[in-house]
């Protein structure tokens, strides 16, 4: 078994309250220096997030990848192959690293995320056969398959989960796609269970992105102006975050639900995404310390671990506690005249837009590798 940190530390409290700390970054740097191990070890870190941002970084900063980007060169391989190639090795020895945290967890946490390529969030068909072949090449049970919640991703989600395998649903902004993603799983669930797929093999996370949320109504509310709009800057991310915890709740106590735990399933958990602050003037564990609830994931950037490792203070469940409070903060930012359904579905749409971008850029960087080597 993996050893863990045992000090006292805000992330051991943290941890302990019931939040699995995941990182939101990886290299091969990470997993060839032993850093990696070390965040285990030293940060109770237990899995892993990846996204077409954090693989382009990767490899526009790093040496490790050379000789993989030789080795490939030399057999002629593609751009599209090479990525393929080199972002699957990547994840399925984080994966490896993660045995130990997999099978301590009894296979809830150890687990290390790859998305699907941006291009393909709004085809649905193209993203299951996607997702499928991700999941293929990595060949490990504690990777999990990313697919954004668009719209076509819903279906995706039913049928990825349906062929038994693991899913990190990104880019969710709206409680109104969350539920239609808890959906999508139950509706996987029950196909896969139709399959007579052993439904405890299967682990999915819900990842709700909150500091953008902030970073757009707080544009807007300092375009309004008055008093009443600035005081609810800073304050509609959590709010957002704590209300998507009710409805979790509230969704995975169905009857429809229930019966699939009964048959063994796993509930689809919370995870809190974009929790590194994006304006200076809020703490930097603003994301952590105020989502702190049972059965959710918290996936950080390093320096937001760091940060919250320093001098976060954990005080327990602050989410349960503050539904009441969360509604009235979105009703509000309705008051005010915030559009809660126009600012999310910008969101989504910027989430993807972005990605694409990331993922151009990770194209144009192993591109670049792969002529220098020839």
């Amino acid at each position: 078994m993996t050893e863990t940190n045992t000090t006292t530390s805000p992330l051991a409290e943290l941890s302990a309250a019931g939040v699995s700390i995941w990182l939101d970054d990886l290299s091969r740097e990470r997993i060839t220096s032993g850093g990696l191990q070390k965040l285990i070890v030293e940060r109770n870190v237990v899995g892993v997030t990846t996204n077409p941002t954090i693989f382009a970084a990767a490899l526009a900063n790093g040496e490790a990848y050379d000789a993989q980007v030789r080795e490939l060169a030399a057999h002629g391989a593609s751009v599209d192959d090479a990525v393929f190639e080199i972002t699957t090795d990547d994840v399925a020895r984080a994966a490896e690293i993660f045995a130990p945290v997999y099978e301590a967890t009894g296979h809830v946490d150890g687990r290390v995320s790859i998305e699907v390529g941006p291009a393909v969030a709004h085809d649905s068909d193209q993203t299951i056969i996607d997702a499928k072949r991700l999941w293929e090449k990595v060949d490990r049970p504690n990777a999990m398959i990313k697919i954004p919640a668009t719209i076509e991703g819903l279906d995706a989600i039913t049928e990825v989960i349906g062929s038994g395998i693991s899913v990190n649903v990104t880019l969710i902004f709206s409680l109104d796609r969350h539920r239609e993603v808890i959906h999508a799983y139950l509706a996987g669930l029950e196909k896969a269970q139709a399959a007579g797929i052993d439904l405890s093999t299967i682990e999915s996370v819900a990842s709700f992105f909150v500091s953008r949320v902030d970073s757009e109504i707080d544009k807007r509310l300092d375009a309004i102006g008055t008093d009443e709009a600035k005081a609810l800057k800073g304050k509609a991310g959590v709010a957002n975050a704590q209300l998507a915890y009710e409805l979790y709740e509230q969704e995975f106590a169905s009857e429809r639900a229930q019966a699939l735990i009964a048959a063994g399933a796993n509930k689809q958990r919370p995870l809190w995404a974009s929790t590194g602050v994006k304006d200076p003037a809020y703490p930097d564990t603003l994301y952590v310390t105020n989502l702190v609830a049972p059965g959710v994931v918290n996936t950080m950037p390093e320096k937001t671990m760091d940060a919250t490792f320093d001098h976060g203070v954990v005080e327990g469940d602050t989410v349960t506690v503050a539904y009441a409070s969360a509604a009235r903060t979105l009703d509000d930012l309705e008051k005010v005249g915030i559009s809660y359904d126009d600012v999310t579905a910008l969101l989504e749409k910027e989430g993807v837009d972005k990605f694409v971008v990331s993922w151009n850029e990770l194209l144009e960087t192993v591109r670049t590798a792969l002529d220098a080597a020839k």
